[in-house]
This record gives C-alpha cells, sequence and structure tokens, in this order.
C-alpha cells in the first residue's frame, strides 16, 4: 500500500480536529454550563437573564449568552462555534473573534432585557420578567454575519440547496420568524437571533477596527443594511438606513482610513475597494488553510518543493543589489 493511500484518511479526517483553541475553550464552557443548569436546575436563576432580577444580578447579561437549558440546543451551539470559528478566526485573528464575540453577547442580551421590560409595561404581563432567557443562538446568528461580510460568495452545502453565503443570515432570520408562528416555544429565542443579526452587523460595519488596510467598519454597498433583503426592497430600505446611519454614526464618519466623507456619505469607489480587498483576504486564507491540509501528504510523499539554481540566486542578488 502506498503511503499516499496510507495517510489519505489522516488528512481527511483532519477537517474534524481543525478546529481552533479559542473556539474549543469556548465550546467546553458551553457544555460546562449546560452540565450545571442540569444538575442544579435552580442555577439558572442566577445565569440565565430574567428581566426582573437582571438590576441585583447584573452579571446574567454577560452569563446568559453562555448558558444551553436544553440538549439540542447545546449541540447546535457547540458545532456552530467550531464551524464559524474555524472559517472567521484565520482572517480576524483569535483577539478580535473572542471581542466579536463578547460584544454581541453582552449588546444582544441588553437588547433583550430592554425589549422585555418594554413588552411588560405594553402587555402587564409578568411573564415577561420571569422568564429565564438563555442560549448562544445570537453569537452563532452573529458569526453568520462575519461570514457574509468575508466570504460573501462562498457557497454552502445545505441538503440538496446550494446556497451563497451572503443570505444565510437573512433566512435564519426568515425561518426564526416563520416558525415561531407556529411554535410558541421558539418565541423565546426570536429576539436573541434577531438582535443578533442586528448588533453584529451594526459592530462590524462601523466600529470594528481593521489595521491590515486601515479602516474602521465596511462601508461597502455589498454589506450595507439592504444588502440582507432582495433587491426590490433596497429603494425602501436605503433611504430609512441613511436617516439611522446620520443620526447615530454622522459624527464619527472620517474622510481618512474610513472611506467617507465628512457629512456621512461614501466616497466614489471606496465600497469597491474595501470588497476587493475582503474577498482577495478571505481567498488567501482558504488557501493558506488548503495548503496547511496537503502539507503533511506532500512531506509524506518525499515530495519537496524544487529550489531555484545557483546562478538564478546569483541573478536575484544581483539584482537586488
Amino acid at each position: 500500500m502506498s503511503a499516499s493511500a496510507t495517510l489519505t484518511p489522516a488528512a481527511a479526517g483532519k477537517s474534524f480536529t481543525g478546529f481552533t483553541k479559542l473556539c474549543k475553550g469556548l465550546a467546553i464552557i458551553l457544555f460546562l454550563a449546560h452540565i450545571l443548569v442540569r444538575l442544579f436546575p435552580s442555577a439558572a436563576g442566577y445565569l440565565a437573564l430574567i428581566p426582573a432580577r437582571t438590576i441585583p444580578f447584573a452579571w446574567n447579561l454577560v452569563t446568559a449568552g453562555y448558558v444551553e437549558q436544553t440538549i439540542p440546543g447545546v449541540i447546535v451551539s457547540i458545532v456552530g462555534l467550531l464551524l464559524f470559528g474555524k472559517v472567521l478566526e484565520p482572517l480576524w485573528g483569535a483577539k478580535e473573534l473572542l471581542k466579536f464575540i463578547f460584544i454581541v453577547n453582552l449588546s444582544t442580551s441588553v437588547c433583550v432585557f430592554v425589549t422585555a421590560i418594554v413588552l411588560y409595561y405594553i402587555t402587564q404581563e409578568e411573564s415577561y420578567l420571569y422568564t429565564p432567557l438563555s442560549g448562544f443562538y445570537g453569537v452563532l446568528s452573529g458569526l453568520l454575519v462575519g461570514i457574509k461580510q468575508m466570504l460573501p460568495d462562498q457557497e454552502l452545502n445545505l441538503f440538496v440547496l446550494k446556497i451563497s453565503a451572503k443570505w444565510i443570515p437573512s433566512m435564519v432570520a426568515f425561518v426564526s420568524v416563520v416558525v415561531s408562528f407556529f411554535l410558541k416555544e421558539s418565541m423565546a429565542y426570536l429576539p436573541t437571533i434577531l438582535f443578533g443579526i442586528y448588533v453584529s452587523w451594526t459592530y462590524l460595519r462601523y466600529f470594528q477596527k481593521r489595521l491590515e488596510v486601515g479602516l474602521r467598519g465596511d462601508p461597502s454597498d455589498e454589506f450595507s443594511f439592504s444588502s440582507f433583503f432582495p433587491g426590490f426592497f433596497r429603494p425602501i430600505l436605503d433611504p430609512i438606513a441613511s436617516i439611522f446611519h446620520k443620526l447615530f454614526c454622522g459624527r464619527s464618519a472620517r474622510s481618512e482610513g474610513t472611506g467617507q466623507a465628512l457629512d456621512g456619505s461614501q466616497l466614489p469607489g471606496s465600497g469597491s475597494i474595501e470588497a476587493n480587498r475582503r474577498r482577495e483576504r478571505g481567498q488567501r486564507a482558504l488557501e493558506q488553510r488548503l495548503a496547511e491540509k496537503l502539507a503533511p501528504v506532500r512531506s509524506a510523499e518525499g515530495k519537496t518543493p524544487p529550489s531555484p539554481p545557483t546562478q538564478q540566486l546569483e541573478d536575484d542578488a544581483s539584482d537586488k543589489v
């Protein structure tokens, strides 16, 4: 049996073991938090988001996102974290990915808390105040938005369908809304998913620092708010989105390093340039990951990259001089 045939299963299995240390660590936290709640159900009262108790127990704005109360929930969260993190961490780096997860988790919990308080004052139903809310779905939705930004044209196989990554967050939001009409239990997850998508887009659109290209945020048209919707909605959504942009982010828009003018309008060509840079970075990251997977096979087969001739090296040195 040849060496390549022997190593093929190992190379194929590497795709199941190439998860990052950060994501594996967070997956362990999700698993342990689920076990804790299963063994001690009263712990959910201190770790989950209960709006009536959030004021004295403010830490549940952070811990609620890492507590999955159901077995299917913890399985989906762990698998999604490992797969999505494996795609994004090589592009962002571990520090930025951790920062993104923390910001999206905290912001989503704050939005859910405010929504529950508002609904209570409107309906006077105490269930909005005392129902324990938790789950990692807000962060998972946010990671899908990150994949939409970095690899918008990447096709994902969903059963028999091939769907571009740029449409996955929109499909998740649409399916969640539809399912909530038929399954009352899923209504508790709907705000988390929708806010997770929106706050992650807001962070990536306006606030994420991108040192490699000297930008803050992503001003490209391909990542505008209307890009989450079919094209015929955009003439309606673009004017509304521009109003909110001027209200909340108009002052921070700068001509240098952001691709936007002082009045918040986008400079000509800046969006397409940033979109091209984003695609190139995503392509380079994919090629690098593929090369790393093939390296053990090539080394085992004794294939080493050919070294340039001595004369060629001397010519290169003379050129540099």
